[in-house]
Parts: C-alpha cells; structure tokens; sequence
C-alpha cells in the first residue's frame, strides 16, 4: 500500500520511453498566441495583465541592470505554474516533484546570480560573507557559516518546491483512499472526508501558485543581492 501512494511520483513511460519531454512541451501548447487583431479575447486579455503585474512586482525594488532578467523570470513562473496547476489533474504527472529538475532549475539560476555579483562588483558580492562591525575572533566563523548558507541557496529552493508539492498530493490521496475505503462502512463519515478532500484540493491550487511565486521571488532577491 505505502508502495502504491509514491507510484504517483515515479517517471512515466511509454514502450520504454520516458514521457518528461511531453510534459514539458505541453503547458506551453496551452497558451494562446497573440493575435493580430486590434482587440484579443478575454483570456488573452488576463494573461496579458497577470504578466504585467507580475513583472512589475518583482522588478520594481532591482535595478535596471536586473531587468534584462524579466523574461526569464516571468517565463519560469508561467511554467511553474503550469506543471502544477496540470499536475493537480487526475492521471496527470507532476514534473516538479521530481527534486533533480528543481535543483536543474534551482542551480544554474542561482549560480548566474552569483556569478553576475562576482563579476560586476567583487567587493560587494565578497562583502556579503562578512557583516560589517564583526568582532575580530568571529570572523573565520562567520565566513564559514555565510558561505555555507550562500550554497545552501539552491538546494533550499530545490527542497522547498518538491517537498510542499509532494506532501500536498501524498496527503489528497491518503484523504480519498480514506472516503473510498468509508463510504460503504460509515457513509456519513466518507461524505465529512469528501467534503475535507475537497477543502484540500483548493489548498493545493493556492499551493501550487504559491510555490511558484515563491521559488521566482527567491531567485530575484538572490539578483537583487548581486546587480
């Protein structure tokens, strides 16, 4: 039993061939292109104005220097957002529940990040290993510990995503194994659970918005640190 409720996680495959490819090409074929008309649908209309806010709200405390990394970041929530949104489907597979795509996302965007800092201001960028005011027999301590922190960054971001997304279906399919397993025994109680399972899934459609938010705001506090 405890073996079939992380079946839900495992790579899905077909005639031996691993279907990750199709699940992220898929999200993208779900957005609308713009058209060339002088007035869009309502959809497009939505899309264009959650985008807007988006990258609005994220930039507006860096530089200019970070706004060259508008499309990434917009483009990396839209896509987040859309593995899990898909994800809470039935007979769906969840991409970001996978930890080795997350640290594939996680680290080569934080490592850019770092490397932006060290390359356009070293002494800032070092700056941040070391407090300002630090007593004189701290300091090899706190180098050790700040540096630490600065590559726990991505497994963090990593860890994080996969870890909410992971308990909040582990826990809609403990809860709906537990009203079907009820529902012949104590009706009453199967319909309390259904009602439950239904509350949860909710959750986990603000979870999933959430998460990506979260893993995109992260990243940008990191480039905000170094431009």
């Amino acid at each position: 039993m405890m073996t079939s409720f992380f079946d839900q996680f495992m790579s899905p495959t077909y005639l031996g061939i691993p279907l990750m490819a199709l699940a992220f090409v898929l999200p993208w074929l779900l957005f609308p292109s713009p058209a060339p008309r002088w007035i869009n649908n309502r959809f497009l209309t939505l899309q264009g104005w959650f985008i807007n806010r988006f990258t609005s709200q994220l930039l507006t405390p860096i530089n200019l220097g970070g706004h060259k990394w508008a499309l990434i970041l917009t483009s990396l929530m839209v896509f987040l957002i859309s593995l899990n949104m898909l994800g809470l489907l039935p007979y769906t597979f969840t991409p970001t529940t996978q930890l080795s795509l997350n640290m594939g996302l996680a680290v080569p965007l934080w490592l850019a990040t770092v490397l932006i800092g060290m390359r356009n201001q070293p002494t800032a960028a070092l700056g941040h290993l070391l407090p300002e005011g630090t007593p004189v027999p701290l300091i090899p301590v706190l180098i050790i510990i700040e540096t630490i922190s600065l590559f726990i960054r991505p497994l963090a971001l990593g860890v994080r995503l996969t870890a909410n997304l992971t308990a909040g279906h582990l826990l809609m399919q403990l809860i709906a194994t537990a009203a079907f397993t009820l529902l012949p025994l104590m009706p009453t109680v199967a319909i309390l659970t259904a009602i439950v399972l239904l509350l949860l899934t909710i959750l986990e459609i603000a979870v999933a918005m959430i998460q990506a938010y979260v893993f995109v705001l992260l990243l940008s506090l990191y480039l905000q640190e170094n431009v």
